[in-house]
């Protein structure tokens, strides 16, 4: 039932992220666990990002113990991308260091 709520607002929306927040959940479990993956599974499958909010210390501990600690993550685990272009900035110069004659490891 969640994947389909979940498809039809997709379909309904070119949002880039699928934000599940989690601060009201009180005690997570396995079914908790399997239906983040699904969740995510479905983003995945319809090119979105999905990204927890809020998620609980236990919920963390139940996503590595269950192997899915590296594939629905956290928010502070996601890597974020650049978006748009970089400030162009002139090449600051660096200090150069003069090599000792009498070192051998240079």
């Amino acid at each position: 039932m969640l994947c389909a709520c979940l498809r039809t607002l997709l379909n309904e929306s070119d949002a880039g992220f699928v934000v599940c927040d989690l601060g009201a959940l009180v005690d997570p479990d396995a079914v908790t666990v399997d239906a983040l993956a699904r969740l995510q599974l479905t983003a995945c499958r319809y090119g979105r990002q999905f990204q927890l909010r809020h998620a609980c210390g236990e919920l963390r501990d139940l996503l590595a113990l269950m192997g899915l600690g590296d594939i629905v993550r956290p928010e502070a685990a996601l890597p974020l991308k650049p978006r748009g272009q970089a400030e162009e900035r002139k090449q600051g110069r660096g200090v150069e260091e003069e090599g000792d004659p009498s070192d051998s490891t240079s």
